[in-house]
């Protein structure tokens, strides 16, 4: 019985048979999907937005609307967390029974800060291209600047060369 190493290859790589010769011959691509679809049993969305902390049923505990100082709120939070904390080492210690209102209070400082860090993702995916840009512009600018340097000192080889040999 024979078997082989690998599979055949999918049926549509025929539909690249002429690339070759004309490579506006093969099929386009499919489009992006928009909207919702299911992956592995999952509904998901194409849309990039995040949900409030009300709509995943969690009260929130930092001031609601545009203007939210993100560093402030995320100390604040930080404090509150380690306060909370605290306060659970104490109750484990002097009553073990009473620690499960506790953790949920810890549960919901860290859903907080969980959402606030979320929401300061887009900002820092902006930040991290502009960055990434500008590295590449400066590193376009040395090398730009290499390749005049490095013509000059062509050209000056040249120049002398032309030079001893004019001098012959």
């Amino acid at each position: 019985m024979a078997t082989a190493t690998y599979p055949p290859p999918p049926p549509y790589y025929k539909l690249y048979k002429d690339y070759l010769q004309n490579p506006n011959s093969a099929p386009e691509p499919p489009p992006p999907i928009r909207g919702t679809y299911v992956l592995y049993g999952a509904n998901y969305t194409t849309d990039d937005v995040l949900p409030t902390l009300e709509e995943q049923g969690v009260r929130q505990l930092y001031p609601k609307g545009p203007n939210v100082d993100f560093k402030k709120e995320l100390r604040s939070l930080n404090r509150e967390l380690q306060l909370h904390l605290l306060e659970l080492a104490d109750v484990l210690v002097e009553r073990p029974s009473q620690y499960a209102r506790r953790v949920e209070d810890i549960s919901l400082i860290f859903k907080n800060l969980h959402h606030l860090l979320n929401s300061m993702r887009p900002h820092q995916a902006r930040a991290t291209l502009i960055h990434i840009l500008e590295l590449q512009i400066q590193r376009r600018k040395q090398a730009v600047e290499d390749i005049k340097r490095r013509r000059e000192e062509a050209q000056k080889l040249l120049q002398e060369a032309l030079g001893t040999l004019d001098g012959q």
